[in-house]
């Protein structure tokens, strides 16, 4: 019987504030793809995006695994596809990322091409036109990512974020496109914005590998994307300080919003996901008069990032 391979991606919080475009945390919210070729393309979706996904040979898992068959020289390939979808899409949860990483690692492991992580990365920062959230994605972990004049592509350093670190998401009901929300962004922003964003950014990376709570706290600021963005989440003050009220160290918006995750510490990674739960449960309480809002989610960070089957 022929081995059907399957791929297992988290979830990501890009941005996280002042890390604009460069800095993505992997989180432990997963979709599971799996594959075998076929006479013609078919999807099935099943959980979050079910009905609303495509089925066909427009759905970006297929069309990141046709990318693959194309540069392997197989143009002529489809498969049969089955998405089990736990990150819900338009939320800023890097549910496009996930679903273009576990297509192009699916078509290479139909292909057998052998594609390494440093050019899955180029190509899947290519398909989807920044590589914060699928860098976080294929490695796991704390990722700072980067793009140089000349290179041939996008690439990324791993951290390894200190042990004692939980997230709570909190969701909005009517998804945010990102193109959307990238449209509100000015096309220059002020000296004093840019240094103060660059020094909290400063500050973020070391709360998350040293496990500094001060840093940590300070680091979750931004002056570069969420003024201009509060726009379209209208209510992301009111549920970031419900966030911080509740426990958390700092809330930011994750990725283009409208999801808000805050970030929580503890004295190692059972210790934070147990006090994320707690701050869970009081930021449901404080939200409940916010429409519009769905239940906070408390989620330990992913380490592995992407896995194959």
């Amino acid at each position: 019987m022929l081995r059907v391979p399957t791929v297992t991606i988290p979830a990501t919080s890009a941005n996280l504030g002042p890390g604009f475009d460069s800095f993505g945390l992997a989180l432990a919210l997963h979709n599971r793809f799996s594959a075998e070729l076929a006479e013609e393309w078919s999807v099935e979706v099943t959980g979050e995006g079910e009905g609303r996904l495509s089925s066909g040979p427009d759905n970006r898992v297929a069309r990141s695994m046709a990318r693959v068959f194309a540069e392997a020289g197989h143009s002529g390939l489809a498969a049969s596809v089955r998405c089990e979808n736990r990150i819900p899409p338009g939320a800023g949860l890097g549910s496009s990322a996930a679903a273009i990483v576990g297509g192009l690692m699916l078509g290479d492991a139909l292909c057998g091409v052998g594609i390494d992580r440093e050019t899955l990365l180029v190509l899947a920062a290519g398909i989807e036109g920044h590589p914060d959230n699928v860098a976080a994605a294929l490695y796991g972990g704390f990722t700072i990512s980067w793009t140089e004049a000349g290179a041939r592509g996008p690439r990324c350093v791993r951290l390894e974020p200190a042990s004692g670190l939980a997230a709570v998401v909190v969701g909005a009901r009517t998804p945010l496109a990102t193109d959307d929300s990238r449209g509100l962004l000015p096309a220059r922003v002020s000296h004093a914005d840019a240094a103060f964003s660059v020094g909290r950014a400063g500050l973020l990376v070391a709360g998350i590998t040293l496990g500094d709570a001060d840093a940590l706290a300070a680091g979750l600021a931004d002056r570069i994307h969420e003024p201009y963005r509060a726009i379209a989440v209208s209510d992301l003050e009111r549920v970031r300080a419900a966030l911080v009220e509740a426990g958390a160290a700092g809330a930011v918006l994750s990725g283009a919003g409208p999801t808000v995750i805050g970030l929580v510490g503890g004295a190692d990674d059972a210790d934070a996901l147990v006090r994320a739960e707690a701050v869970a449960v009081r930021t449901r309480e404080l939200i409940a008069s916010i429409p519009g809002r769905n239940e906070p989610l408390a989620l330990g960070i992913s380490r592995s990032g992407a896995s194959l089957t």
